[in-house]
């Protein structure tokens, strides 16, 4: 099997097939229809969420850095829905870990800037958690009762923040700085990438909005502002899904083929994602404008997040990792550039 293919998989489990059964019966009751910030079937998040558990400061303080002095990659993840935190037999979850260990082991960041399709700001401008202290936003409906008490420890850094507003300060861009918490477009994956007990990430997360638009180069732009940071050993992690129609979700249950619109789009995000960097704005652009798009994105939040990677990436060429094309959905998983480490098995 190609390492950038897994055209196979085990059948959900009949957990994430009730989960998932009970959560689309929801959304099609309410008659779904696109909210302020998209959501998996999707309220507006409320901050009365319980906080994660918290990493010791001493930790942070502690924590080791990239020796090699190389710039940190940069990674586009597409992060499904928070059932897949349950699903440990999908290979999409089994994904995840790996890119996680890669994190850990070899990029060895000292803090981790997260973009998500699950928070846009305005349209001319974006915002950025200054919170240390963050909690958990549970900015889904329809799952079981247990799905909302899950915890992912976390905290925010003022440092990394700021140096993030100053960047965007510099580039033009308006920003604020906001207190609020992550996003299951954060948490959710990154309990899949960086399972605390066994690889746990232990530095901050600084989260950061997208703009509340659809302009591909506007988003391009806003990783071309924060790209420094990748000098200063902080991980650039851009989260959104490769292909994200929730509505057609009724249609392949039980059936994990590729809807076609699924199998076209992923492999057109390929070629514009990994294309020449000097022709991979334009090429990125473009998809946008292709007959299948509105299929593969009745919104575009969830495919914005890889203009930011992208941006941010400056001259390193991209790499699809691995990709899994299941019903109405694609869990392609990017990386742009390299790691110190030749050695990557991704």
């Amino acid at each position: 099997m190609s390492p950038n293919t897994n055209t196979q998989r085990k059948p959900f489990t009949n957990l994430s097939l009730l989960t998932l059964s009970f959560a689309i019966l929801i959304a099609l009751i309410l008659n779904y229809t696109k909210p302020t910030t998209d959501k998996v079937f999707l309220k507006q998040f409320f901050t009365g969420s319980a906080a994660g558990t918290q990493i010791p400061k001493a930790t942070i303080a502690t924590t080791s850095t990239n020796t090699h002095k190389m710039r940190t990659p940069v990674y586009f993840l597409s992060h499904g829905g928070p059932n897949i935190m349950f699903d440990h037999e999908h290979p999409a979850y089994l994904k995840l870990a790996q890119i996680g260990k890669e994190i850990t082991n070899k990029v060895k960041p000292k803090a981790v800037v997260v973009f998500s399709a699950h928070w846009q700001a305005s349209r001319d401008a974006v915002q950025v958690n200054t919170a240390e202290i963050t909690e958990l936003i549970y900015d889904f409906y329809g799952f079981p009762s247990y799905y909302y008490k899950e915890k992912y420890p976390n905290v925010g850094s003022k440092e990394v923040a700021n140096r993030v507003l100053g960047l965007l300060g510099e580039a033009g861009i308006k920003a604020e700085g906001v207190k609020r918490g992550l996003d299951h477009g954060v948490w959710a994956s990154f309990k899949c990438a960086f399972e605390p007990e066994s690889n746990p990430l232990n530095v901050p997360i600084v989260q950061v909005s997208l703009f509340k638009s659809e302009d591909p180069i506007q988003h391009y732009r806003l990783g071309q502002a924060v790209a420094a940071l990748r000098d200063e050993n902080i991980l650039i992690i851009a989260s959104g899904m490769a292909v994200h129609n929730l509505r057609d979700l009724q249609f392949s249950f039980g059936d994990p083929r590729p809807l076609p619109y699924a199998a076209s789009f992923d492999e057109a995000l390929k070629q514009a994602a990994t294309a020449k960097p000097e022709e991979r704005e334009k090429a990125l652009a473009e998809l946008l404008k292709r007959p299948d798009a509105r299929q593969a994105h009745p919104y575009f939040d969830h495919l914005l997040p890889i203009h930011i990677g992208a941006g941010a990436a400056g001259e390193d060429v991209g790499k699809r990792l691995w990709t899994l094309a299941e019903g109405s959905m694609s869990w392609a998983q990017y990386r742009f550039g390299g790691v110190a480490d030749s050695s990557s098995s991704l």
